[in-house]
């Protein structure tokens, strides 16, 4: 028996914000040459949540496919390059380490790195992991260059992502969108209406007659979850038992220093305190746990840990971390905020949306549906949001802090199987088990190991008869090439200051 497909004529997002602009933006960009229409409705009355502003690399391959190249959105946005998340007193002592957006070392035997560093500790080469990363090194010095587009060997490779201004890569998408023939209303819904099956048929906008019909609703409202939750009463999928805070407030000041090229993320007592540099001012936030501190108690710790002045006045926001059962529900998409939310550490907001924006282009390579692409389509969004739940929740039970019950609660809580798996494989092999529908590689998950001082238990024994003075002096080498190479590169100020020539020249050229 054949499944029958769902036609779509019109596409009606609802919310606007960096989730709803994003999608409209790819959305329409994919159906450019078709009969389908999109209409995006958004509330100037309502704010937006906002609480990323901090990427990972697939932002920048998800604005290349719009015809958006970097040097673009870096002037557009205020942006930085980030080429990772320097984790400062995680272990509770002063410790810190960076998670890079590249790889450790190189492998000339086909043997992952790590099994060479492993085995240069049994020969008193013990010099971090970090050392054999380009990435890293490139970040404590705070310089930046483009990535070589074909590296020779594995140590040239290292990603970068940026921070920016999220209400103005919002309006960047929006700008797409619209060129893309995006119709936009600006207006509060008050009714959904619902076909007797249970889909929904329409919206109604607060003072404007008529009702806005579609085959297809994609729910950009936030943690609201109007069409997802409030509308078809979409179970959510509570994950506190792992991911205790559940509180945040942030504040935006001016900038008192040249701007990193990292994301920093201090822990503190009852959570963590991020630091996001744009050109022109600081992101600054406070992820907490309402069982430790009061929101004030959590505002007074954010204020007397930040640099320059106010830009605004403090935002408070509670969430629960977790998921949608389902994320496609009848003929509803929930995405961003609607469909889940982790919370801000390794800023994977913004990527979870990217993610379920491609499946969702990926489903339509027609414009219609059946019930085996929801079905898929839930089932990918799960691992997704699963897997990205993992790798956060494994910050938490490595820390090494004795300030407060959230830390010593996190080290001795009972992990998720698939985690606990993941870890278990990592120690007694050396390798990371890779499983479907990872956002994050193999040395990410090692940057953050090995940062916490969680390593294997031995090393490949393949590497067991080596010369020993080879092998050693193949290490060093490693470290001198990438010593080198960060001496040459030039400042990350530097290239934001090109960025702003190459914009401007080609506003001269236009």
């Amino acid at each position: 028996m054949t499944t029958p497909h769902h036609a779509i004529n019109n596409i009606v997002v609802v919310g606007g914000g960096t989730a709803g602009w994003m999608t409209a933006a790819a959305l329409s960009q994919h159906f450019r040459d078709t009969p389908v229409s999109l209409t995006l409705i958004e509330s100037s009355q309502l704010g937006t949540v906002g609480v990323g502003e901090a990427t990972i690399p697939t932002l920048r391959r998800f604005y290349a496919k719009l015809g958006l190249s970097d040097i673009d959105v870096i002037n557009a946005t205020d942006a930085t390059c980030k080429l990772g998340i320097e984790f400062q007193d995680w272990q509770g002592d002063g410790k810190h380490f960076i998670h890079p957006f590249g790889l450790f070392g190189d492998n000339p035997q086909g043997i992952n790195f790590q099994h060479y560093w492993l085995k240069g500790l049994e020969l008193s080469e013990h010099a971090d992991i970090s050392a054999y990363s380009l990435g890293v090194n490139l970040a404590r010095q705070n310089r930046f260059y483009l990535p070589n587009a074909k590296p020779q060997s594995r140590l040239e490779i290292f990603d970068w992502a940026l921070h920016f201004d999220a209400s103005k890569f919002a309006a960047l998408m929006k700008t797409v969108a619209m060129g893309n023939g995006v119709k936009a209303i600006d207006g509060r819904i008050h009714t959904v209406g619902r076909h007797p099956n249970g889909a929904i048929s329409g919206v109604q906008i607060e003072g404007r007659e008529g009702v806005i019909e579609g085959d297809l609703f994609i729910d950009c409202s936030g943690f609201h979850g109007l069409l997802i939750d409030k509308t078809l009463n979409t179970p959510y999928v509570s994950w506190q038992q792992w991911l205790l805070c559940d509180s945040a407030v942030s504040v935006q000041t001016s900038s008192t220093q040249t701007p990193l090229n990292r994301t920093i993320a201090r822990a503190k007592q009852a959570g963590w305190q991020w630091r996001i540099p744009l050109q022109s001012r600081q992101g600054n936030g406070y992820v907490y746990c309402s069982d430790v501190i009061t929101p004030q108690q959590a505002e007074d710790s954010l204020f007397a840990d930040v640099s320059g002045e106010a830009l605004n006045s403090p935002r408070h926001f509670r969430f629960t971390p977790g998921r949608r059962d389902v994320a496609w529900q009848h003929n509803c998409v929930a995405i961003g905020l609607a469909a889940g939310f982790i919370e801000p550490l390794e800023s994977t907001s913004i990527a979870l949306i990217e993610t379920a924006i491609e499946h969702l282009i990926q489903t339509f390579r027609q414009p219609h549906y059946n019930a085996q692409d929801v079905a898929r389509f839930n089932e990918v969004t799960r691992d997704e949001y699963e897997r990205v739940r993992d790798f956060i929740i494994l910050h938490y039970a490595l820390n090494g802090r004795t300030d407060s019950t959230l830390w010593q609660h996190c080290r001795q809580m009972t992990l998720p199987d698939t985690l606990q798996d993941k870890m278990a494989h990592y120690q007694q092999q050396g390798e990371v088990k890779r499983l479907a529908w990872e956002i994050f590689g193999a040395d990410s998950w090692i940057a953050v190991m090995h940062g916490m001082g969680f390593t294997p238990q031995q090393y490949d024994p393949r590497l067991s008869d080596v010369d020993e003075a080879t092998f050693v002096a193949t290490l060093q080498r490693m470290r001198q090439w990438i010593e080198q190479v960060c001496q040459r590169a030039p400042h990350h100020q530097d290239f934001l200051s090109y960025a702003r020539h190459q914009a401007t020249r080609s506003g001269a050229h236009a």
